[in-house]
């Protein structure tokens, strides 16, 4: 049996538990090819599941990796194929797991072309992103279509991160106004360069009364929020009249109290979603979303993916160490050797 190597998760723990290891290569099934993976993308669910508070969805597999980019080998390209994808094309998938190996196994549906004059590092560091962002604030959120107008305004949590820096560029690559809150100085930085118009350092300032100054006392129309917990009530202060907050972690606690007062008197929207688990055919039609409206924004180099730190993939342990220090900006990618 042909086998590949791999990095599994030894047993829940510290990122040192993150091991390198031999696996039998996988098989593509109906509708699924077989990718050989270039680098792959680093990502927070890949720590969760390490932790053992993030397990895949059933009939996944067990190592971690969410996204990758490579050269496909082999699969079904026979029936639904909307990008028309062959052996020896370079592609970036979505997964819900097996990204931390040197073949991954990919529905066809979740596969996109790598864009024109992308590396592979860069193109790893699209899927999660992408597919998230577009997802959640310009599907479930609808910036742009909402009772502000076609230019909305746009508060995206945690702006330096991965998902952060692609729903900045993004944003304002549509039009839309966007502000950001961050860390430190140099993260609040980073974002106003990649196009917020304020980025605002969430331990020294309060992120509600900074917008509404921003905005003349209105509030955003939509806000991208991965803490939870107390942020929501606050969140909620923070938003123009029929605004939306779409919740994607609950990284600061899964409880909140909010006034359903104000939700109704407001006319706003609290929402959120999970990806990892969603069915292929809701992800393809993402894909599809995706290749027609932020492609040609790749392709023209609109928007880039931000990429901290590149590392061998033998040191997934140290990538996952740096993520969990949260001083990076942008993303982590692992490179596979050949």
């Amino acid at each position: 049996m042909a086998t590949m190597h791999a990095i599994e998760i030894a047993h829940h723990g510290a990122p040192e538990v993150l091991q390198p290891a031999q696996r039998p290569m996988p098989r593509p099934g109906p509708g699924e090819v077989l990718v050989k993976v270039a680098a792959s993308g680093v990502n927070r669910p890949d720590v969760l599941q390490r932790q053992g508070h993030y397990a895949p969805p059933p009939g996944a597999s067990d190592l971690p990796g969410l996204e990758v980019a490579g050269i496909l080998v082999e699969g079904d390209v026979d029936g639904d194929n909307p990008f028309g994808l062959k052996p020896g094309d370079a592609v970036c998938a979505l997964l819900a797991g097996g990204g931390y190996a040197a073949y991954a196994v990919a529905p066809l549906a979740q596969c996109l072309p790598v864009p024109a004059g992308f590396s592979m590092v860069e193109a790893a560091a699209l899927p999660e992103n992408c597919f998230t962002v577009w997802s959640n604030v310009f599907v479930r959120g609808r910036l742009g279509h909402g009772e502000g107008g076609p230019r909305e305004s746009l508060l995206v949590q945690g702006g330096s991160s991965g998902i952060g820096v692609t729903a900045i560029q993004l944003a304002r690559a549509f039009g839309q106004r966007v502000f950001a809150t961050a860390g430190s100085a140099e993260k609040c930085a980073a974002c106003e360069k990649l196009g917020a118009e304020k980025a605002i350092d969430y331990r020294t300032q309060d992120f509600v009364a900074e917008v509404k100054q921003a905005t003349d006392g209105r509030g955003v129309d939509v806000i991208l929020d991965h803490v939870a917990g107390d942020y929501v009530p606050r969140e909620l202060d923070a938003l123009a009249e029929g605004g939306r907050l779409v919740v994607i972690a609950t990284m600061g606690g899964r409880e909140a109290r909010i006034d359903a007062g104000l939700l109704m008197r407001r006319r706003l929207t609290l929402t959120g979603s999970t990806l990892r688990n969603r069915p292929v055919v809701f992800k393809g039609e993402l894909a599809r979303q995706l290749h027609r409206e932020v492609w040609p924004l790749l392709d023209a180099g609109t928007v880039r993916p931000v990429i901290h730190e590149v590392l061998p993939a033998r040191e997934a342990a140290r990538a996952h160490a740096l993520m969990e220090g949260s001083t990076h900006i942008g993303k982590l990618v692992l490179a596979w050797e050949d």
